[in-house]
């Protein structure tokens, strides 16, 4: 219901109407913009605080995995010499590392081909197209 202070909506001319529903359009996309900046300020603030939680969790197993390898090194030092045990760990590592390479370049081999199929299923498409015109 209308207040005293506005007439009636029926009795305002078309063209006051359409002014004040662009004015009070404008007045809503630019609010709808502000809370979508603000929510993306948030997100970002969120996966910032994510990404450094990662980090840390990074450097904190970076450091585990050296005192595992110092424990191992030193398990094999009471079996053999220190440098030939740090050798035997050392290979090992390489070998695990060439084992995850190889299936790692495998594995994105495998996934290269789906966008060559969407590449040529395009072009077909774009002919298929031209054809219809």
């Amino acid at each position: 219901m209308a207040g005293p202070s506005s007439p009636d909506l029926r009795d305002r001319p078309i063209g006051e109407l359409l002014k004040q529903l662009s004015e009070e359009t404008s007045t809503l996309v630019r609010q709808e913009m502000a809370l979508a900046r603000a929510e993306l300020t948030q997100q970002g603030k969120q996966a910032g605080k994510g990404a450094g939680m990662f980090g840390g969790a990074g450097l904190f197993g970076l450091g585990a995995f050296g005192a595992l390898t110092a424990c191992l090194i030193l398990a094999l030092d009471t079996a053999m010499a220190g440098w030939l045990a740090a050798l035997v760990v050392t290979a090992v590592y390489a070998a695990i590392a060439g084992v995850l390479a190889l299936q790692g370049r495998n594995k994105i081999k495998d996934a290269t081909p789906p966008a060559e199929q969407t590449k040529e299923s395009v072009k077909e498409d774009v002919r298929w197209v031209k054809t219809r015109k």
